[in-house]
């Protein structure tokens, strides 16, 4: 059977890093992996971010755009389906930030998927700069993309510190409580290392780290109605335009309240061709990037495409 690991975690938690450095590893012990990436967004961005890992022993596979779950749940089992034949012995499977981790535990138990595939790890991020104060629904998914993870990943702790890291963590907690999850993490099944420093043995042991079942209280919305994602084609913008813009998004009340904005600017040094922009209101990275494309996608809760658009050329 085919071992299928799950990477969880909110809107811009660090997934997609997570999954580059873990892909990487994975196929240097011998796997032959297949990466399923799931984009909320119109444009599947994340999918472009792992293009330097393809190769012999590892493919990408992906499923964009908000949908509703029962035709979700078709494409993703359409896709495994046909995965299935083509010899992995591996698929990673990185979802949207706002993903019902449900949805893949009910496919993955469907014939005649639960013949060919069987659950491996399920790893969640946890942004060490988690904002303090989120909606309901936005906690419930930070819960229910965590309650089963075999190990909890902190990214950016180089970045926050000791005290805001205990602080995520203790918010994660929190979240779990409020949706009476019966899961609570051990320390061990939390780390909080800096990934620079992650070493080949401590990826060996996240690669084993399993998954739990837990429960919770389901909190039922629609997601697709509850956060929303607005595309952004041929806006010709400058890295520091880019910049200026993100920066007013978060802060514009206007605009809705942004979570995540991610995109591609063209580098001004002309050194790499582009730099891929990942922002939440706790901070950004670039990092360069052999291809991308003139596109930025903001998601949110409540967005305003006019004054978004406003902002944008402004």
């Amino acid at each position: 059977m085919v071992q299928v690991d799950l990477i969880t975690g909110f809107l811009g938690a660090g997934k997609t890093t997570f999954l580059r450095r873990y892909v990487r590893y994975l196929v240097a012990q011998g796997h032959n992996v297949c990466i399923l990436e799931n984009d909320f967004g119109a444009v599947n961005v994340d999918a472009m971010l792992v293009q330097d890992l393809l190769g012999p022993n590892c493919d990408l596979e992906t499923i964009s755009g908000g949908c509703d779950c029962d035709t979700h749940q078709r494409r993703m089992r359409t896709k495994l389906i046909a995965m299935a034949m083509r010899g992995f012995d591996r698929v990673v499977v990185e979802p949207s930030g706002i993903f019902d981790v449900d949805e893949f535990f009910d496919v993955l138990r469907d014939d005649p998927l639960d013949r060919w595939y069987h659950i491996g790890n399920v790893i969640a991020i946890v942004d060490a700069m988690l904002p303090e104060t989120l909606s309901p629904q936005a906690e419930y998914v930070l819960a229910s993309e965590t309650a089963n993870a075999g190990r909890v990943l902190v990214s950016r702790t180089q970045l926050a510190g000791q005290q805001q890291t205990a602080a995520a963590v203790a918010h994660l907690t929190r979240a779990l409580e409020g949706c009476k999850c019966s899961r609570r993490f051990a320390p061990e099944e939390i780390i909080t290392k800096d990934w620079a420093r992650l070493t080949d043995v401590d990826l060996a042991a996240i690669a084993a780290c399993g998954c739990r079942q837990a429960s919770c209280e389901k909190l039922h919305f629609d997601e697709h109605e509850a956060f929303s994602s607005l595309c952004f084609l041929e806006q010709h913008l400058t890295l520091q335009q880019l910049q200026a813009a993100t920066d007013h998004l978060f802060a514009d009340a206007a605009c809705g309240h942004v979570l995540r904005v991610k995109g591609f600017a063209p580098d001004p040094q002309g050194t790499t061709g582009w730099l891929e922009l990942n922002a939440t209101a706790a901070g950004r990275t670039l990092e360069p990037i052999p291809q991308g494309q003139d596109v930025l996608i903001v998601i949110g809760e409540g967005l305003d495409k006019a004054a978004i658009e406003a902002r944008l050329k402004a």
